[in-house]
């Protein structure tokens, strides 16, 4: 461990301008300093170093180095340019070159619309140094997450996006009612009391429950729906109304994924949409790889169809 205690850089900074210029008052011009405020300087200098650095010239006129100050003269210039090449080196992400693991926190319902397409297209923008990574979006738990540096970017809904994140708003949603092809309704277009009547798959991300956004929204109307069954995830209800005859209310972005097992309808009612963002933690706003990340999430959410 270096100890830097005591040591300040600008202290280094005065010492190359006093060494070179062997005159307080040309380095305090120099350095745009007074006099006396850069005589103090060297005066800690002289501590720090237990050495004079500058001691009068014998010809009375100027100053002149001492032995160990012409000894620093060199490595403290190579210091310096190396502190600045630090200081002043923009970070940055090449894709194909560099090392890099991303996770993603994400519902199932953003991993089949967004997900699946970035993973296709992963290939083409990303070698083999960069890896991807989705895991499971949890609400109550994003902010330590966060800040463990355990996931780099959070996709969900407007609900899921803590306060204190930075977030961008990839698309706007609506919802659509979809039943299996061949259902035994027919193609006329779905009325209230039909949509009441069905037998519904509702999607409960918290688990178990059988009242959801929609029922809240029928209630409003003095109606109510018939839920046969509740899932966790999105992407298990194609699968489930393509076997039976159950119906359900799904995103439109999602249910485009399955047109070729599903037709779509509109509801039967005004129903409020929502929006999905991606959200990361402030530190890593002007970080270059989340930055490329975000821009590809966001192509991937401008060519996706609903």
């Amino acid at each position: 461990m270096i100890d830097m205690r005591g040591i300040d850089l600008n202290l280094l900074v005065s010492l190359d301008a006093l060494l070179e210029e062997a005159n307080v008052t040309r380095a305090a011009e120099r350095l745009h300093l007074t006099q006396p405020a850069l005589s103090t300087q060297l005066a800690r200098l002289r501590l720090i170093f237990g050495d004079p650095l500058l001691i009068p010239s014998p010809s009375g006129r100027g100053m002149t180095r001492s032995a160990r100050a012409m000894a620093l003269m060199s490595p403290l210039r190579d210091v310096l340019k190396q502190l600045e090449a630090v200081v002043r080196r923009q970070p940055t992400f090449d894709p194909r070159t560099d090392t890099r693991r991303f996770t993603l926190a994400a519902s199932d319902q953003a991993i089949a619309v967004l997900g699946f397409q970035l993973m296709q297209s992963w290939a083409e923008h990303a070698g083999p140094g960069v890896q991807l990574a989705f895991v499971a979006a949890e609400q109550s738990t994003s902010l330590d997450r966060f800040e463990r540096g355990e996931i780099d970017l959070l996709i969900g809904s407007e609900r899921m996006v803590p306060a204190w994140a930075k977030a961008r708003k990839l698309y706007d949603e609506r919802f659509v009612f979809v039943q299996r092809k061949g259902h035994p309704r027919g193609l006329a277009p779905m009325d209230l009391d039909s949509y009441c009547a069905l037998g519904h798959v509702l999607v409960s991300t918290s688990g178990g429950s059988f009242f959801g956004f929609m029922d809240e929204h029928l209630q409003s109307l003095g109606r109510a729906r018939r839920v046969a069954l509740s899932v966790q995830h999105f992407t298990l209800v194609p699968e489930l109304l393509a076997r039976t005859d159950y119906v359900s209310t799904l995103p439109s972005r999602l249910v485009a994924r399955y047109r070729d097992v599903l037709d779509v309808f509109e509801l039967p009612f005004e129903a409020r949409g929502f929006s999905f963002f991606t959200a990361w933690h402030p530190r890593n706003q002007a970080d270059p790889g989340s930055v490329w990340l975000r821009e590809k999430l966001a192509q991937v959410a401008a060519d996706s169809q609903a």
